[in-house]
């Protein structure tokens, strides 16, 4: 996916650009992300957090995620659109931004498919991409 992208919440009140390309273009199956999005997955982008300018006020929930490190979910406040999620245990400050926000989520290009122990039996997993039980190792 071409940097710089951009993206925001329903009501725009949040806002971001990133300026440079992903590190992992990712399905996440965990139960957290099932939970927060709703859907039997989410699809994130892993980014280094200095490569994010948001705009406007982020609120932060924190949860003890499946890896057992703790990892924060960002949401507006205004219109509760899912945003980005901050895990903690990484070698590096990293955000994850959800593809649902991209202004153009049509660039999206998965590149592999990670909690699949947690994947919903009645989810299609396209056969294509890689599959991670857990968290892969960064």
């Amino acid at each position: 996916m071409a940097a710089p992208f951009t993206g925001g919440c329903m009501c725009g009140a949040v806002r971001y650009q990133c300026s440079v390309e992903p590190l992992v273009a990712a399905n996440c199956h965990c139960r957290d992300c099932q939970r927060s999005s709703g859907s039997p997955f989410a699809s994130v982008l892993l980014v280094p957090q200095a490569a994010v300018e948001i705009t406007g006020e982020v609120k932060w929930f924190d949860v003890k995620a499946d890896s057992g490190n703790m990892a924060s979910r960002g949401f507006c406040p205004t219109c509760g659109s899912p945003l980005f999620g901050k895990p903690s245990g990484m070698p590096m400050a990293v955000l994850g931004i959800r593809v649902t926000s991209l202004d153009d989520p049509s660039q999206y290009r998965p590149a592999i498919d990670i909690y699949t122990d947690s994947a919903q039996p009645w989810d299609y997993l396209n056969p294509d991409l890689p599959k991670v039980p857990k968290m892969p190792q960064m």
